[in-house]
């Protein structure tokens, strides 16, 4: 299990109190699920994103585009 990227305090409350602390987990959720929570903004939606990315993985709402 990989563990998430550091992040603004409020966005790993937040991340924190959906019991999500994995990129795994995160992986299950859609982009719009996560900025929906409280404390999570633009900025901590491209840290998630590119640390998805970096274990190849991806929120469930990305399709791949070839």
């Amino acid at each position: 299990m990989t563990p998430l990227p550091k992040c603004s305090a409020p966005a790993e409350r937040a991340l924190k109190a959906a019991y999500i602390d994995t990129l795994e987990q995160l992986a299950t959720y859609t982009k719009q699920e996560i900025a929906a929570l409280h404390g999570v903004g633009p900025s901590v939606l491209r840290i998630l994103e590119t640390a998805l990315h970096e274990q190849g993985l991806r929120f469930t709402d990305n399709e791949i585009h070839s």
